[in-house]
């Protein structure tokens, strides 16, 4: 039977997404947030946290270090992405470097001793960077099932689909 250009490859949302308009909106936005944040932090954050009681210092101390590593790690992945749209670097090279980014887990603890008395810029950045990584993860998980990651970074319900495709092929071959 001949493929007809209808039965092509479909079009990937996640890797046309990667190369949007939209994306270099998230990326200059991401790196935005990254600067504002290490301001904040060098300025007037630390004005701010030097006046707070013992509590709610250790919880800025906390969230001030998961929100400078969750900034980081985002910076990473916008940064890959971009070498990847601008041809400084392969999808295979840029996979390889992923697995070095964390950006799965949620870590700012919201709620709880100490975070309403944190300054409210403070924890404004923590929220969007919060719905950044959101954002992130989103595309990424698009590109991932798309087939952009390497095969070992599979799920396992990816193996297994793959495993039972493959064997209905071999049945029907």
């Amino acid at each position: 039977m001949r493929r007809t250009d209808s039965q092509a490859e479909p079009l990937s949302f996640g890797r046309a997404y990667a190369h949007s308009e939209t994306f270099s909106e998230l990326f200059q936005a991401g790196m935005c947030l990254v600067e504002e944040t290490a301001a904040y932090l060098d300025g007037e954050g630390r004005r701010s946290a030097g006046e707070l009681d013992r509590p709610a210092s250790i919880v800025y101390a906390t969230e001030s270090m998961r929100l400078t590593t969750r900034l980081m790690q985002l910076a990473s992945w916008l940064l890959l992405h971009r070498a990847v749209n601008e041809g400084e670097m392969s999808l295979d090279q840029a996979a390889e470097e992923k697995r070095k980014i964390r950006i799965d887990a949620a870590s700012a603890n919201m709620h709880g001793p100490g975070w309403e008395e944190l300054p409210e810029a403070f924890k404004e950045l923590v929220r969007r960077s919060v719905a950044l990584q959101k954002r992130v993860q989103m595309i990424d998980t698009a590109l991932f099932e798309d087939g952009t990651e390497p095969a070992e970074q599979a799920s396992p319900v990816a193996r297994q689909l793959a495993a039972l495709s493959d064997a209905f092929e071999k049945k029907a071959g």
